[in-house]
């Protein structure tokens, strides 16, 4: 009896004109990433996004049907981006509580240089259609199973009660975690500041949960 060997097939190469529209459209989202983060959402246009990236606004309606669903894109992208950011900052060994302000501290350390795209993150999503809204959720699933995951790993060790609500504290301190922005953007706080006042958020959050 011979043992099967299985290939992967490998994955099929891009032509040079799929190549390229890969490269034009990454450059439409750097460069809008950079507006959106300079200015917000309503002041950037997409002829100062496309003069950004060199190139014609053409190019970008044929990339994007318009500055929302390049916004998304932006969205999307930076929200994948900080999911990683967080599950790495997520110190070891240490309690649940300590593992989440370590994880969302870094989510401010890496995206507070880009405060206004935050602010139109939360701008757009109390006047955005409900597909745009589905779609926002959507780009931060990943970001919420971190979260999610942290809590699950505490119930597992017992600190936190298994019958704890994992949906409804992930839901807290995601709406904590969000809403601080407001004070990095009208009281100046930096992302020590922010991180300190979490903390504080995560502890009253945390306290009906917490194993006996």
């Amino acid at each position: 009896m011979t043992d099967s060997i299985a290939i992967s097939s490998p994955e099929p190469r891009l032509n040079r004109r799929q190549a390229a529209k890969i490269r034009t459209r990454q450059k439409v989202l750097d460069a809008a990433r950079s507006l959106f983060a300079e200015r917000g959402y309503e002041p950037a246009t997409i002829r100062d996004i496309a003069k950004g990236a060199g190139m014609s606004t053409g190019a970008v309606f044929a990339n994007f049907q318009d500055k929302a669903e390049l916004f998304e894109a932006v969205l999307t992208e930076d929200m994948t981006r900080l999911a990683e950011v967080v599950e790495a900052g997520a110190p070891v060994d240490q309690p649940v509580r300590n593992r989440l302000v370590g994880a969302l501290g870094a989510g401010y350390q890496s995206s507070l240089d880009q405060l206004p795209l935050f602010q139109a993150i939360v701008a757009r999503s109390w006047f955005q259609p409900l597909a745009a809204e589905m779609r926002a959720r959507a780009a931060t699933k990943n970001l919420l199973l971190v979260v999610g995951g942290l809590l699950q790993d505490a119930v597992a060790k017992g600190e936190l009660r298994k019958d704890a609500d994992i949906r409804l504290l992930v839901e807290l301190i995601w709406d904590a975690y969000l809403s601080n922005y407001r004070r990095a953007a009208y009281d100046n706080w930096d992302a020590q500041a922010l991180s300190d006042h979490l903390a504080k958020q995560i502890d009253v959050i945390l306290a009906g949960a917490l194993a006996e």
